[in-house]
């Protein structure tokens, strides 16, 4: 069926028909009205790119998302799917697995598809080359849960440093001072993340890959600092991914130097360390005091529950998808950077350190 037939049926021009199918224009409720009667009746589905190349909007939204698997991307992707219905916006999905090359293709695959616009959790801030195809294509973008240097956007992410400070925090009140801080991205550049270090101001310089990474390890080496431990990234460990996750926590909790407690950087790995302490015969938090980012469900249901920062993903998603919808509909207030606060949960899962 085309929109000709749906005119015929309606007893209207073709440009009426076009009107009140792709919802702009000048059309009487009346007409409008008899006009989708006559389209239902007929089994009339639009076609969104002839529509898009009619009206200049395609009415849909890309989101590209580092890992579905991650409790905190599916909530964030649930939230920018609400907003995003409720404005009439088709939501288009797509899965980076946390690399630029792949991020890269994504995008590629949504401006072919004419999106209005995107919301993205770079897999990189450090790669601005792969966002500089949305802005030449004119479409707005937002970034959420990290940003990118170099590239002029808005963004909405949570206080990371503070909640890694937080969580350190609690674990140095405990008693513990040989504190690991695990992450499965992988952030080993030339010279690796040691060297853009700066102990003195507490930051990292420019360079690391996830913006992420940068926030929350700073605020966790800063409140190991301030507790008095010498070198507060002696425990760091990246790359814990699937693969290698119980790889690294067994070397963390054995041997003469181990750790007596770890700070996970999402859910994912957090039940990664749990299981793998499990497995070894030990105790949480008699043995190992474990704490780390997002609130996912299994965290509040373990023995014993677990200790979280619980981030506010949800929100992260529908907050950017909401500003993405108002630039694409003519917002023109100055980008910026949101910032939304996170929760401290205390559960179980840390005691003092054995002896």
């Amino acid at each position: 069926m085309t929109v000709a037939d749906v005119a015929a049926r309606a007893g209207v021009a073709k440009a009426t028909a076009a009107r009140a199918l792709g919802d702009y224009g000048a059309v009487s409720a009346k007409v409008r009205a008899r006009v989708q009667e006559a389209a239902s009746a007929l089994g009339y589905r639009p076609n969104a790119v002839a529509r898009s190349m009619s009206t200049g909007r395609s009415k849909a939204i890309g989101i590209i998302v580092g890992d579905i698997e991650n409790s905190a991307f599916a909530q964030a992707t649930r939230g920018a799917a609400d907003v995003a219905e409720a404005a009439g916006y088709d939501l288009i999905l797509s899965n980076s697995r946390e690399e630029v090359e792949t991020e890269r293709k994504a995008i590629d695959l949504h401006l072919a598809k004419r999106v209005d616009g995107l919301v993205i959790a770079p897999a990189s801030s450090i790669h601005p080359a792969s966002f500089l195809d949305i802005v030449e294509a004119g479409r707005p973008m937002v970034f959420f849960d990290r940003l990118v240097h170099g590239i002029e956007a808005d963004a909405v992410v949570a206080a990371n440093r503070e909640g890694a400070t937080r969580l350190a925090d609690v674990l140095v009140r405990a008693g513990h001072r040989r504190i690991a801080y695990v992450s499965a991205l992988d952030d080993i550049s030339a010279g690796g993340f040691r060297s853009m270090w700066d102990a003195e101001s507490r930051e990292f310089v420019p360079g690391l890959k996830s913006s992420v990474i940068a926030e929350r390890i700073a605020g966790f080496a800063d409140a190991l600092q301030r507790a008095g431990i010498g070198d507060p990234l002696a425990y760091v460990r990246l790359g814990a991914d699937e693969e290698n996750a119980r790889r690294i926590v067994t070397d963390l909790v054995t041997g003469d130097d181990a750790v007596t407690a770890i700070v996970a950087s999402d859910s994912m790995v957090s039940f990664h360390a749990f299981r793998a302490i499990r497995d070894l015969g030990l105790r949480i938090p008699d043995d190992i005091s474990l704490v780390g980012f997002d609130n996912a469900p299994w965290t509040s249901v373990t023995e014993p529950t677990i200790t979280v920062i619980s981030q506010p993903s949800r929100e992260l998603g529908a907050l950017s998808t909401q500003i993405l919808i108002d630039r694409i509909e003519g917002a023109t207030d100055p980008m910026r950077v949101r910032v939304l606060p996170q929760e401290l949960i205390e559960r179980g899962s840390v005691s003092r350190p054995r002896g």
